[in-house]
This record gives C-alpha cells, structure tokens and sequence, in this order.
C-alpha cells in the first residue's frame, strides 16, 4: 500500500527542465537581437531648423557643447580622440551612420574637427541633430 503511494507523489511532480530551457533560448535570442544605442552622454541645446528628419538607424552619438567639449558613449574625449572611438564602437556594433548633436552655440571649428574624425573613421553619413519648430 506504500508503495502505490509513493508512485502516485513520483508521478505527480512536474519536470522543469525543458521550461527552462525554452526560457533560457528566448533570453539569448533578445540579447542577439537587441541594438545597442551609444549615447553621447549630455543634454546639448540644439539649434532649430523648419525641415528635419528622422534617422532611424543610427547608434553613434557625439555630444559638442557650447564650451568645445565633445563627449561620446557617457564620457568626454578628446576631439583628437574621436576617430579612435568610433572605430572601437564600430567594431562593437557596425552602423553607417554617426549623429552630430553641437550645441547652438559651440564653435563651427570644433563640429568641423569631429566631422573630419569621423569622416576618417571610415563613416560617410554624418547627421546634424536639430531641434524642430
């Protein structure tokens, strides 16, 4: 009579493992398939412009503000420094294209030496952020 019970409990517990691992593949398929956006870092005041629009595809952001400082991926670098780290970002996630948020007021020289470091990065497409009016 025991025994009967104990085939009974044996037979009613519930295998967890292909659950899990049905959970665990989901999880590595998100991680795979998720972009990774590199932020500048920063707020910057924009300058506003009647025609814009939007670049979908962009995961590179370089922040200048107004007091020449350029910042990518939440830290401030050199403008000297700039084409360096785009080709490390590069590596980490290719994109062709590379958003330039300048303040209004920061220094035309200084959007022109981040310009070229991305231009001899290897990216092409170079975005201007604007704010819309």
């Amino acid at each position: 009579m025991a025994r009967n019970r104990n085939r009974e409990e044996e037979d009613a517990s519930i295998d967890m493992t292909p659950m899990l691992d049905i959970v665990f593949i989901m999880l590595i398929f998100f991680i795979v398939t998720t972009s990774f956006v590199k932020e500048a870092g920063i707020q910057v005041n924009k300058p506003e412009a009647s025609n814009t629009t939007k670049e979908p595809s962009a995961n590179i952001f370089i922040a200048i503000r107004d007091t020449g400082e350029v910042w990518m991926d939440k830290r401030q670098v050199d403008v000297e420094r700039v084409g360096a780290n785009i080709e490390r970002m590069l590596a980490e996630q290719p994109t062709d294209v590379v958003v330039i948020q300048a303040d209004k007021k920061a220094e035309h020289g200084v959007v022109v030496e981040v310009m070229d470091q991305v231009k001899e990065a290897g990216i092409d497409k170079i975005s201007i952020a604007a704010e819309n009016n």
